[in-house]
């Protein structure tokens, strides 16, 4: 594999790219790979029709070595919110997680 190099990068994005690694657990030639993936995969607006298309990003490997990647636009809050305003109020008559996940660990 070729081998890149980059020189006179001021400390202070060095040192930003070694915290951004490490937000991600990942090493500093981890968070740049992932980087660089990023930028050579990404579709550029004009190859991209769909609006959410360019919202994926890199944020990890997995078990085999393969890019894992997070699609989608919605944060964990807007997710709840959303769920919240459609069950307002909890479904009466059925089992809560609790009580299903203690049945099945009580059953082993």
């Amino acid at each position: 594999m070729p081998n890149l190099s980059i020189k006179d990068v001021p400390e202070a994005w060095a040192e930003t790219l070694r915290q951004r690694a490490a937000s991600h657990h990942r090493s500093l030639q981890g968070e740049l790979m992932a980087i660089i993936e990023t930028a050579v995969f990404a579709p550029s607006s004009a190859d991209a029709p769909d609006r959410f298309a360019a919202k994926s990003s890199i944020v990890g490997n997995g078990r085999l070595g393969h890019s894992v990647m997070r699609q989608g636009w919605k944060t964990i809050e807007q997710v709840a919110d959303e769920l919240n305003a459609k069950y307002p109020e909890p479904v009466l008559g059925q089992p809560l997680g609790v009580d299903i996940i203690r049945e099945d660990r009580d059953a082993r």
